[in-house]
């Protein structure tokens, strides 16, 4: 800073000014600065989640894959066609949460008809355990679907022997956003999954997440003629 040669007691009061300007911005406290009526504000705390609300109470569903789902890990992508899982939705009260999510558990999501992007490599995929999904209301609505430990394993054969393992040291939530419609639809785009990967050529050994693509329709089985929806 550029001094203009003040009186020894002027320098020592802008000194104290500045100091205490320094301590406020850094403390983010609200202390008035000696000689100013001005005050910072506290900063805000953070926003509560908001309520979430799962219809209909009690309702079964199931998810199918719409079109294909996709993981890509390293240079490996492997595609599926068909995927399914099925669950219930809580029952009241236990549908609605004043704040955050409404969870429910779910079967493990089956893979079939799968493909890889290498010549000669076919592809199959094991679920295990019991999975799970959370919603919560929001703009856009969120979804989470848990992985429970090593819950998916892919297996390439051929060329490349290679075993893929989601969630390998603990459960795992790959995140997702809920549209409400006639039906419904849970999508995942360029999710993150943890995995591992073990095997010979050929097989992407250093990779440690898989990129996860696919679009469910959400089905109530209760009541054919309703949907399954998320509101507050």
């Amino acid at each position: 800073m550029t001094m203009t040669h003040p009186a020894r007691r002027t320098q020592r009061r802008r000194a104290f000014r500045s100091a205490g300007t320094g301590i406020v911005a850094a403390l983010a406290l609200p202390l008035a600065v000696p000689g100013s009526a001005a005050a910072l504000p506290a900063p805000s705390a953070p926003l509560a989640p908001a309520a979430t609300t799962v219809s209909p109470a009690g309702h079964g569903f199931t998810a199918t894959l719409s079109g294909k789902a996709t993981f890509k890990a390293g240079a490996v992508t492997v595609t599926c066609t068909t995927s399914t899982s099925s669950g219930q939705v809580p029952a009241a009260p236990g549908n609605h949460n004043p704040a955050g999510p409404v969870s429910s558990s779910t079967t493990p999501a089956t893979y079939g008809s799968c493909s890889t992007s290498l010549p000669g490599v076919s592809a199959s995929v094991t679920t295990t355990g019991t999975w799970g999904v959370a919603m919560q209301n929001g703009a856009p609505v969120t979804a989470g679907l848990t992985i429970p430990t090593g819950g998916f394993v892919l297996k390439t054969s051929g060329l490349a022997s290679c075993t893929v393992t989601a969630a390998p040291t603990a459960p795992a939530t790959v995140g997702g956003t809920w549209t409400n419609g006639a039906p419904s639809t849970l999508t995942f785009t360029n999710a993150a999954v943890p995995v591992k990967v073990v095997g010979g050529f050929g097989c992407p050994t250093t990779a440690t997440s898989s990129t996860f693509n696919a679009t469910y329709k959400v089905a109530d089985t209760t009541d054919p003629a309703s949907q399954i929806t998320v509101t507050g």
